[in-house]
């Protein structure tokens, strides 16, 4: 999450005065803050509350969503194999999946051991290159892998470690945040090295990305704020990336820093990185010329990902159904609304934004409720990854939606938040905000405890 200070008004969807942002108009209903996902909502709580089809979609497309949903969900394996069309693993990799680090397209969390079977959070590397800039590691690329095929050397492990920073409400309340360290240790056991940055990241939740893949670029630049010209200590940021298949430059959406331009792209990226599985969009395996036995493993096909495969899989993502938020008719569930505007978490958290037309009707010209202005906000230190993605700094994050967080422990059996997953609750998320949410983070401090209680049961509500 990323908070900052509300609109003048005070009204949610209105974010902050003279933003261009949308969203204005009248209070929306129950029925409306029910249906977070437009037409693209589905009323389930269950475990499976993030893994639905959008209601809306035709017998065709219905077939394609469940092709997609299988490429999601099956391993692939090691090529050659009697299965062709799903292999080619590796050879180094981080997941034989893509469900397994969105288990049942949820948000993954940090392993609790190095030999924790549970995939969810990797680790972004960079060195500094001769210029100034960051660049890949010379060895070990963009991405730490600790699993390989048969006959390749996994690039080595990552050790957490937590140390517990102590405080207090304004009420005297005590609370407690686990800091972690991260110690990347190569194959033989070494220390990765003091001059790597790196990133560590969970994955997040898969629902409603196609709805945020449709909100109009202009409407989100409209709302950025980069010189904080309203003088309210937000200045939410666009990313502006290169979109590889077009050559063009486009507003980056996807990503913990916003630096994937679209749900295709961000499919692409996650076969190759993270699976090892090349498509026309990454034709090479992400093999480093210092590591020979990777290079050497046979392929999977040329590309192993067919078009058509990625094709099934990003319109897989792009429809799956947001759920609906719950007991919206709670007293106290809307004076927890209220005091998340209040305290300012809205001016990053964007209630409502608008889609514009698009080729599937449950995602075109939808009102929709993710809680997010897909910006870049600086965070402050101790958030701070210190590793550049893109135009991203080292302190800024994409404030991430929000719709779905209070079911991921019924879907994913977990209750961890923030990038990497450092928040073991709700209440750890909003206290490690610093930067241009430390205002609104300082307010939550301040709150009555019965206060903070209904915020937080606001957004579980979500």
């Amino acid at each position: 999450m990323a908070s900052g200070c509300t609109g003048d008004d005070g009204r949610a969807g209105n974010g902050r005065a003279g933003s261009g942002r949308p969203g204005a108009g009248a209070t929306p209903t129950e029925a409306e803050l029910e249906r977070q996902g437009g037409d693209g909502t589905v009323f389930l709580a269950g475990a499976d509350a993030f893994a639905q089809p959008m209601p809306g979609l035709e017998g065709e497309q219905r077939r394609t969503f469940a092709v997609g949903n299988s490429f999601f969900n099956q391993n692939w394996v090691t090529a050659p194999a009697s299965t062709e069309g799903r292999d080619g693993l590796g050879p180094l990799f981080n997941a034989q999946s893509c469900s397994s680090c969105h288990f049942k397209d949820g948000r993954g969390r940090p392993p609790e051991s190095v030999d924790d079977a549970e995939r969810g959070l990797l680790v972004r590397l960079s060195v500094i290159g001769d210029d100034g800039d960051p660049e890949d590691h010379p060895r070990y690329g963009g991405q730490f892998q600790d699993r390989a095929v048969r006959g390749v050397a996994p690039e080595g492990s990552v050790v957490i470690t937590t140390s517990e920073r102590t405080g207090a409400y304004a009420d005297g309340t005590p609370w407690s945040l686990a800091v972690p360290t991260y110690d990347l240790r190569t194959a033989d056991g070494a220390p990765l090295g003091d001059d790597v940055l790196i990133s560590p990241r969970v994955a997040p939740a898969m629902m409603g990305v196609g709805l945020l893949e449709a909100v109009p670029e202009a409407d989100v630049l409209a709302a950025a704020d980069p010189d904080d010209r309203d003088g309210d200590g937000v200045s939410g940021r666009a990313n502006v990336v290169v979109d590889a298949a077009t050559g063009r430059e486009v507003l980056g959406r996807f990503g913990w820093k916003a630096s994937v331009p679209s749900v295709e792209a961000q499919n692409a990226d996650a076969f190759v990185h993270d699976i090892g599985i090349t498509s026309s969009r990454h034709p090479e395996e992400r093999c480093t010329p210092e590591q020979a036995d990777c290079r050497a493993q046979p392929s999977g096909g040329s590309p192993e990902l067919e078009d058509a495969k990625l094709d099934q899989v990003t319109f897989y993502a792009r429809t799956l159904a947001v759920p609906a938020r719950r007991d919206v008719e709670d007293a106290g569930n809307r004076a927890g609304q209220q005091a998340f505007e209040d305290i300012g978490c809205s001016s990053c958290h964007t209630p409502e934004l608008r889609t514009g037309p698009s080729d599937l009707v449950p995602l075109s010209r939808q009102e929709i409720r993710p809680y997010t202005d897909l910006l870049l906000h600086d965070l402050g230190p101790d958030l701070a990854d210190d590793r550049p993605d893109g135009d991203a700094t080292g302190r800024e994050w994409r404030t991430p939606p929000l719709w779905g967080i209070g079911l991921v422990e019924t879907v994913n059996r977990h209750t961890r938040f923030l990038h990497d997953g450092r928040a073991r609750n709700l209440e750890e998320a909003v206290l490690w905000h610093g930067g241009e949410a430390e205002a609104s983070r300082d307010r939550f401090v301040a709150l009555p405890a019965a206060e903070r209680e209904q915020l937080l049961t606001f957004l579980e509500s979500l």
